[in-house]
């Protein structure tokens, strides 16, 4: 598995391909164990360095002091190495500068000078160059391991260039690998994210939709209810017959909207998979071709609608189209029960391939009432507006210059 990466090492945050672990359950060792080997690494490169520089040939060796001063600062350079995260450029361009007199040093400044490249900025890179090349044409002058040629002057820069430039490639490759990774771990949280969002908006579409068709369900049927307990509870003039006629309308509703509420939530529930095959079937959802029904209803419940319908039955109307139609007629009907029960209602409903379905209803707002106004649920008329816009269509409401709240609903019907 590879290791948790740091922000300071590539210039970018850390990061992993999709699919990999994401978090390090133990962040405290394993920073401590990625600087131990590598100062352990530059430790013993250095150390090789020196054995192999001390067992050249006999020339004249520095000075005792100088040789204390080397491996002082080789020591010096294996603690500064772990603040090249925090300070890259100053560090990688000190320990270079300790090449001029120190081959102990000489592990760690490549080892930071790689975490400089990984950052992947020319300047930062070629202001290390000078000195990361010279030091060595310097300390070969403090212990020479040829006989001071013009070809030993050239190889030593040749090398010199040569490790600087593998140095650089390294450097250059960890922080694209780096970059890589950073990249894949922020297409990952992005599309985590963009999931979550979905999820997140098919669960309030979901919601949406069961509220409209719970409120579509319901509110015609309970309207019913609501408006005949009212006249009993405030009419003092009715007859026992009017009493026991308001009294059968009302359990008649109830009961019918128990009956459609089982039914939407039938549907809501089940899908086909879950669907056994021993259930018995759900009704289906009411269309246009139920519009008669609910217009006697609504005038057998007392209400008085002018109807005018004109549906071309030969070509046939889909089904969701139809369904969505009846929806927005109920729900209008519903309305004018509610907040216009003395008003007449002028409806007028067309269906034509094509053409489309246009829905007019028309009423006249009371001034004012006698019985108990129905409360407002604030859903209605902004679930058709919903339904309509999911059905490719519009909807518009308001008050005419008549004063007569007017409801206009067109479906697209393609034919």
């Amino acid at each position: 598995m590879p290791r948790r990466l740091r922000s300071d090492d590539a210039g970018a945050p850390a990061a992993y391909p999709a699919g990999v672990l994401l978090t390090n359950p133990h962040p405290l060792p394993r920073t401590v164990w990625g600087e131990a080997w590598r100062i352990l690494l530059a430790a013993l490169f250095s150390g090789l360095l020196f054995v192999a520089m001390a067992s050249g040939p006999a020339h004249d060796g520095p000075p005792g002091w100088l040789t204390a001063l080397d491996v002082l600062l080789g020591v010096l350079s294996l603690v500064l190495l772990p603040l090249r995260r925090r300070y890259p450029l100053p560090v990688a361009f000190l320990l270079a500068c300790f090449g001029f007199v120190s081959i102990c040093s000489a592990g760690a400044a490549l080892i930071a000078l790689i975490s400089l490249c990984t950052h992947r900025r020319w300047v930062p890179v070629a202001v290390t160059a000078v000195p990361s090349i010279l030091a060595g044409l310097s300390y070969e002058q403090i212990r020479p391991t040829g006989n001071g040629s013009t070809w030993d002057t050239v190889t030593n820069i040749v090398i010199g260039v040569l490790v600087y430039a593998v140095c650089v490639a390294i450097g250059y490759y960890l922080g694209a690998r780096r970059a890589l990774l950073a990249s894949w771990r922020e297409r990952a949280e992005t599309a985590e994210r963009e999931q979550s969002s979905r999820v997140a908006e098919a669960r309030a579409n979901e919601r949406a939709r069961i509220a409209r068709e719970m409120h579509d369900v319901l509110a015609h049927r309970i309207s019913l209810v609501a408006m005949h307990s009212g006249a009993l509870a405030y009419r003092e003039d009715l007859d026992r017959e009017e009493v026991t006629q308001a009294a059968t309308v009302i359990r008649d509703n109830a009961h019918l909207a128990l009956t459609e509420l089982r039914d939407v939530l039938g549907v809501l529930r089940l899908t086909d998979a879950e669907a056994s095959p021993t259930d018995p079937p759900e009704r289906p959802q009411p269309t246009l071709a139920d519009l008669d029904e609910l217009l006697a209803d609504a005038r057998a419940a007392g209400c008085a609608i002018d109807a005018r319908v004109d549906l071309d039955a030969a070509h046939g109307i889909p089904d969701s189209l139809s369904r969505n139609a009846f929806r927005i007629v109920q729900e209008v009907v519903t309305n004018a029960r509610k907040h216009a029960p003395a008003e007449r209602l002028a409806l007028e409903v067309r269906a034509a391939p094509g053409d489309g379905v246009h829905i007019t209803a028309r009423n006249a707002i009371p001034s004012g009432g006698d019985g108990p106004a129905l409360p407002r649920s604030g859903m209605g008329l902004a679930g058709l507006t919903e339904r309509a816009v999911l059905s490719g269509g519009s909807l518009t409401f308001g008050v005419d210059r008549r004063g007569d709240f007017v409801v206009t609903a067109r479906l697209p019907w393609d034919g």
